[in-house]
């Protein structure tokens, strides 16, 4: 029988997630099966002991779980810690460990997949929630020379720069007060663009030489990747690669084969044009 996993959610039913891990099985020759859970928060802990107990392998987790899986799991990675959320847990004999592959997705996604380098780069982090505490080790990872935290209520900015503020020069403020300042990357880590809008943040953070990019993704360009655009961003990138990388980190975790995900991006992006592409 193959070894079980799967994706809890809610909602979860669009998720790419068993593409994406199909692909990995077929080409490593891995006798596994990965299923979409849609469970939601009140049933979320009794449905993941439960898949666990039937003799589940490991699991990804996605919103509104992650923090919750925290405290589902016997034991927390580092990265897990440091992003105060869960989005994979392992089975280790009877114990579930929690890992976070969100931002070594990022971080994989920038240099590998769309060869980004800098020298002490200016970095805008859009956000202070749970998708930007999991972006910020792999930022700080790109050693900046400022890694600003704008977010609509300057507190919660405040707070993830000192929690953070040992690994790296941060600053936070609201999105009001980042007028005049340019910067060599901006990643959105807000969820405006799951509802097709944009952060109120001023237009002249975008230059020509400003990369975008937003953590999530879609069938065509998202609203901040089409923003970006129109001020002449010199490029102006979404999530699929961090989408892929952050599965194939998990997928190393769950059967120490570390995947070759070139030929998913490609495919997963094939498949997300078509989409664009088809009536509605």
């Amino acid at each position: 029988m193959p070894d079980a996993y799967g994706l809890f959610g809610f909602p979860v039913q669009h998720s790419w997630s068993p593409f994406i891990h199909g692909m990995f099985a077929r080409q490593s020759g891995q006798d596994m099966s990965y299923r979409l859970f849609e469970t939601p928060p009140e049933r979320f802990r009794t449905d993941a002991l439960a898949f666990f107990s039937g003799g589940g392998a490991g699991a990804n987790v996605t919103l509104p779980h992650k923090r919750t899986a925290a405290d589902l799991v016997n034991e927390l990675t580092r990265r897990a810690q440091l992003a105060d959320a869960v989005n994979t847990i392992v089975r280790r004999d009877e114990q579930l460990v929690g890992d976070n592959t969100d931002g070594a997705g990022l971080f994989a996604d920038l240099t590998k997949n769309l060869q980004l380098h800098w020298d002490s780069p200016r970095i805008l982090l859009l956000g202070a929630g749970g998708a930007a505490r999991g972006a910020m080790e792999a930022l700080l990872s790109l050693q900046p020379e400022l890694l600003v935290i704008a977010n609509r209520t300057v507190d919660r900015a405040i707070e993830l720069a000192t929690e953070f503020a040992e690994l790296g020069p941060i600053a936070a403020c609201e999105f009001s007060k980042l007028e005049h300042r340019r910067f060599d990357l901006i990643v959105n880590a807000t969820s405006a663009s799951l509802h097709g809008d944009v952060p109120l943040v001023p237009i002249d953070v975008v230059d020509s030489t400003t990369t975008c990019y937003d953590m999530a993704y879609g069938a065509g360009d998202t609203a901040f990747v089409a923003w970006a655009k129109r001020l002449g961003a010199a490029r102006a990138e979404q999530g699929w690669g961090m989408l892929v990388e952050q599965a194939a980190e998990a997928f190393q975790l769950w059967r120490g084969v570390q995947p070759d995900t070139a030929p998913v991006l490609k495919a997963l992006r094939q498949r997300a044009a078509m989409v664009a592409r088809s009536p509605s």
